[in-house]
């Protein structure tokens, strides 16, 4: 999946790439200075790795928008193989740990425990080419659960998908958190954003305020 570039002064490229048994959407975004971050590097260390190796992108950060398996799989090989900063929020960071946590017994996949280089928190910016990473804590799929907005792209990980919301049945998960984290987004964030959810198709913030199902409890109040 390619999404397409932008092309005001602040240019960024977008590749997304479906890894993993539970089809995980990996980003690769890239400003016009050629600074990379990785998006959830679910698995196919590999694939990631050739796409930079034809570009010519540097990874600066590896961002981990929560600790689940299918969104850390490939991460300790990534940062392995290209020394970039890996990141979570601090409430997630155990579950990077331990393969019970990370729900990867379930699958019963063997797991190579990482330890971050940063802990993130709510709205933490990172610097980034010529731009800023900002850090939403949206909290509610797991406790540390992130999304990263990158230029006109939110990185939502598993808290906001097209027409859906991320689950709130494993443990540490919340209804309300979520609903809560989505109705910040709504507050903060325009229309025109663009919406890369960690799994399925892109949406926008507008088109999930006017047709998401799951959201009537909060769209009176943004």
């Amino acid at each position: 999946m390619n999404v397409q570039p932008r092309t005001d002064s602040e240019i960024m490229e977008v590749i997304g790439l479906t890894v993993g048994p539970l089809d995980t959407q990996c980003y690769i975004a890239a400003d016009d200075s050629g600074d990379a971050a990785v998006i959830d590097p679910g698995a196919g260390g590999p694939e990631i790795g050739e796409t930079l190796k034809r570009r010519a992108w540097k990874i600066r950060y590896i961002l981990l928008t929560h600790g689940h398996y299918d969104h850390i799989g490939g991460a300790a090989e990534l940062r392995q193989a290209c020394g970039a900063v890996l990141c979570i929020h601090q409430q997630d960071a155990v579950m990077l740990e331990d393969g019970t946590l990370n729900l990867s017994f379930l699958l019963g996949i063997p797991y190579s425990p990482v330890n971050p280089d940063r802990l993130l928190r709510d709205r933490d910016e990172l610097e980034f080419g010529s731009g800023r990473i900002k850090v939403f804590h949206t909290p509610g799929h797991t406790p540390g659960s992130c999304s990263f907005l990158i230029g006109d792209c939110l990185f939502s990980g598993d808290t906001l998908f097209r027409e859906s919301v991320g689950r709130t049945d494993f443990p540490g998960s919340s209804y309300p958190a979520l609903l809560k984290s989505i109705g910040t987004l709504f507050s903060n964030l325009t229309d025109d954003i663009r919406v890369m959810p960690g799994h399925g198709p892109e949406t926008t913030i507008g088109h999930e305020r006017r047709h998401n199902p799951f959201l009537d409890g909060i769209k009176a109040r943004i």
